[in-house]
Parts: structure tokens; C-alpha cells; sequence
């Protein structure tokens, strides 16, 4: 078994170079003179939003772990834990590379492997790549600041996939994936999105208008989460026999430490915390997507009891986690691009749709486990979409006008992203769960499921006291 794996890993390195044109392993050119300093405001605030950006994924692992039953807490904390160690590794050695170093409209280049080149520089990385007025990706801080704050999406982003996975596929298998995911589909999706020259992006590309990530982050988890749950097939307790979540409190605070990380998500996507101009009017991009993202989140959570209090009789603990969650989705991708008023706007009307959501993936049986795709996969499509609405420039120079503002050409701009998002996350997820189960397979065995992927996964329970009581041994009953 261990040389199928082994042979994946080789392959997988080989299919590295196949997207790879003209200066590939081309190095940085020398700068004549000292490069600029690093502000050590700019660089203080990146480094903190970092920190708040890796919190999120232990965030999601107590948000995630909550919902499952106890007899699978360990093994769904782990599925997000295990990320930081993953990708913490690949995106150093060649993830960063692929999604941000100058190659071609689709993925980026090699000369970054290892970060080579990758240093403290604040500029001129990029030159010698179109477009040309574009020389570096955040002019204040150090380029390796810049990587390390990309590597958090890197690392949070599969891991919001491991909720459709739950409590059915082996830590063996689902660690191979993320492995594939975030090579494949990740980094071929920032580098079109985020980096320069990317096709969709802000830099010489479509330019559509995604801020911190409801493409490349939201969307792309949500729709693999989705065919995920379809090629892995239903737990053998769904739908007649599901159980409710064992643990509220880990769900509250989960939501609460990804609230809390949104910030570094999102206010930190401005890369500086400097204030700047747009016409006549004084803008600071942080500090306007600080309050955007604590607005949504706050709406969208109101919105969410609201419902629940109208069409259910009360209002529940789970339902106000799960409503600031794709309030922070849908506002995710318009953060540094709205006003507060629209802020709530796009938290109403995300949670609302994210709600039905919910409400029609149950009536479609999909074992969507734990709601990934209604919430994130509909969230970030949702906010998208209502991005190309409400952006303005009055908010961003560098943004640009939304459907409000007579740009009714955005809105195709963004629907044309969120399609592109859509054909990558599921073609490319598909076919890394076909290769996975052809080779070392996806689902653990029957009787694992039963008695419970804690003890058989990894050796050891969330709860030792309950050995015997939610986790049956060999019967099928629970």
C-alpha cells in the first residue's frame, strides 16, 4: 500500500511541469540599487493577520466538530488540524510557486520552488512579467510576508471541505486529497484570481472582483465539498437515522474563533493599513472591510434567528453559529469593495438564501454532512454575485463600479469567474476522488463507520468516558 502511495506522490511531482511556459525557471532579476524598506506598520499588520487567518482552522475544526457525534469528534477536528501540517510543508516547497510566480494566464511557474527567490524584498519580484506596471504584489511588506499570508488560505481552504467528508472517509485517503486538491485546483484557481497575469483577476486578466477570496476560497470548497459527497455516497445512517450535534458549545465557540480570524481574512486582504485616496475622498481599504465583515456577519446571524424564530418557533444556538458563517462567506469576496450600509444588505440576503439552502439539500438527500456547499458553496456564489451589485469606487480606486453604479457589465464579469470556479472545483475534485479510490481507497469499513472513526483512525477517543455508549461496537443500530 505504501508503494501506491509512494508512486502517487512521484507522479504527482511529474505533473507539475505540464502547465509551465517560457520563463519557468527564469531567476529574480538583480536590483540595481537597495530595494525600499519594509513599512514596519504594513509588515506588523500582515503578520498579526496571519496569525488571525491560521486561527480560523482550528476554528473550524471545534465549528465542524461539534455537529458530528462524539464517537467521531478527533477524527473531524483532525481532517481540519491536519492541513496546517500538509500544506504548511507543500505550500513552501512548490504551492506558493504554482498559484502567485509569473508563468502563464492559468497557473504560475517553478522558479519559485522552495521559495527561491522568495526573500525580504518589497518589490521588483515581478518584473520582466506582464503587465508591467505591476512589480510586486504588496509594495510595504516583505515578499516572504506576503507568501506566509497567502499559505493560511492554502491551509484553511481544503480543510473547509473535510465537512462534506464526515464521519465516513479514512484520514489515510482524505489526506492524499487535500495533497492533490490543493496543488490541482487550488493553486491553478489564486494564481487566476489573485496573481499577475492571472486570467480572471485584477492583473491583466478578466478582471473580476474578488477581495479575499469568494472564488478561490468559498466557492471552490463548496462546489468540491459538494461532488465529493456524491462520489463518497451517503453515511449508512443517512437520512432516517442522523443524530443531533453532540457538542453546541464547540459550535459556538468555532464560529466565534472564525469570526474573530474573518478579520485577518478579510481587513487584511487590503495589505497595508495605510489610507489612500479615490478622487476627492480619503479611503482606508482595511479598515472598510474590518467594519464590512463584522457588519454581514452581524446581519446575517440576525437574519438567521429571525427566520428560525418565525418558520420554527425558536431561535437556536446552532442556527446564529451557522448564520455569522455565510454572513462572513458572502461578505467575503465585496469586503474591500462596499459600504456598511450594503455590508448588511449582502448579510441579509446571504443568510436568507443560505437558509433554504440548507432547507433544500436535505430534501435532496446529498450527505452533505455538515452544510458545506449550502453555506459556502452557495454563500461565496451569493457574494460574488453581489459584489458586481455593490461595489464602488468611492469605497476602492482600485476596485471598480458595481451594477448600482451603472456597470452593468460587471455583473457578466462575475458570473463568468464564478462559472470558470465552479468547472475547475468540480472537474478537478471528480477526478482526484476517482484516482484516489482506484488506488488506495476512500471509505473506511463498515464496522469502522459503526464503532467510530476515532478509535479506528487514530487510536484514541475525544471522550473516554463514553467508550461503549455513543460508539457501538459492531452493531448497526445507531
Amino acid at each position: 500500500m505504501l508503494k501506491k502511495v509512494f508512486t502517487i506522490a512521484a507522479i504527482t511531482l511529474l505533473l507539475l511541469a505540464w502547465p509551465l511556459t517560457g520563463n519557468a525557471f527564469a531567476q529574480s532579476p538583480a536590483a540595481a540599487t537597495a530595494p525600499p524598506a519594509a513599512d514596519t506598520g504594513d509588515t506588523a499588520f500582515m503578520l498579526i493577520s496571519s496569525a488571525l487567518v491560521l486561527l480560523m482552522t482550528p476554528g473550524l475544526a471545534f465549528f465542524y466538530g461539534g455537529f458530528v457525534r462524539s464517537r467521531n469528534v478527533l477524527n473531524t477536528l483532525m481532517m481540519s488540524f491536519v492541513l496546517m501540517a500538509i500544506v504548511g510543508v507543500t505550500w513552501i516547497l512548490w504551492g506558493y510557486s504554482l498559484a502567485f510566480a509569473p508563468g502563464n494566464a492559468i497557473i504560475g511557474g517553478l522558479q519559485w520552488l522552495g521559495l527561491s527567490g522568495v526573500g525580504l524584498e518589497t518589490t521588483n519580484y515581478l518584473q520582466g512579467s506582464e503587465p508591467k506596471e505591476v512589480v510586486s504584489y504588496a509594495a510595504t511588506i516583505p515578499h516572504q510576508a506576503y507568501m506566509i499570508y497567502q499559505a493560511m488560505f492554502a491551509i484553511i481552504t481544503p480543510a473547509l471541505i473535510s465537512g462534506a467528508l464526515a464521519e465516513r472517509m479514512s484520514f489515510r485517503a482524505y489526506s492524499l486529497f487535500v495533497l492533490l486538491w490543493s496543488t490541482f485546483v487550488y493553486s491553478p484557481l489564486a494564481h487566476m484570481v489573485w496573481a499577475k497575469g492571472g486570467f480572471l483577476g485584477l492583473y491583466g486578466g478578466l478582471g473580476a472582483l474578488d477581495f479575499a477570496g469568494g472564488t478561490v476560497v468559498h466557492i471552490s470548497s463548496g462546489v468540491s465539498a459538494l461532488v465529493a459527497a456524491i462520489v463518497l455516497g451517503p453515511r449508512r445512517t443517512h437520512p432516517d437515522r442522523l443524530s443531533p450535534p453532540h457538542n453546541v458549545p464547540f459550535i459556538l465557540l468555532g464560529a466565534g474563533l472564525l469570526w474573530f480570524g474573518w478579520f485577518g481574512f478579510n481587513a487584511g486582504s487590503a495589505l497595508s493599513v495605510s489610507s489612500g485616496t479615490s478622487g476627492d475622498l480619503v479611503t482606508n481599504i482595511a479598515t472598510t472591510a474590518f467594519v464590512a465583515t463584522n457588519t454581514a456577519a452581524a446581519a446575517a446571524a440576525l437574519m438567521w434567528l429571525i427566520l428560525e424564530a418565525t418558520l420554527r418557533g425558536k431561535p437556536t444556538a446552532v442556527g446564529a453559529a451557522t448564520g455569522a458563517v455565510a454572513g462572513l462567506v458572502g461578505i467575503t469576496p465585496a469586503a474591500g469593495f462596499v459600504t456598511p450600509l450594503a455590508a448588511i444588505l449582502i448579510g441579509f440576503i446571504t443568510s436568507f438564501v443560505c437558509f433554504y439552502a440548507v432547507s433544500y439539500k436535505h430534501k435532496l438527500q446529498i450527505d452533505d454532512a455538515l452544510d458545506t456547499y449550502p453555506v459556502h458553496g452557495v454563500g461565496g456564489t451569493v457574494g460574488a454575485i453581489l459584489t458586481a451589485v455593490f461595489a464602488t469606487t468611492q469605497v476602492n480606486g482600485g476596485g471598480k463600479d458595481g451594477v448600482l453604479r451603472g456597470n452593468f457589465g460587471e455583473l457578466g464579469v462575475e458570473l463568468a469567474a464564478i462559472l470558470v470556479a465552479y468547472a475547475i472545483a468540480a472537474i478537478g475534485t471528480f477526478i482526484i476522488l476517482k484516482v484516489i479510490d482506484a488506488t488506495v481507497g476512500l471509505r473506511v469499513k463498515e464496522e469502522a463507520e459503526v464503532q467510530g472513526l476515532d478509535i479506528n483512525e487514530h487510536g484514541e477517543e475525544g471522550y473516554n468516558s463514553e467508550f461503549g455508549g455513543d460508539r457501538p461496537i459492531m452493531s448497526g443500530d445507531n
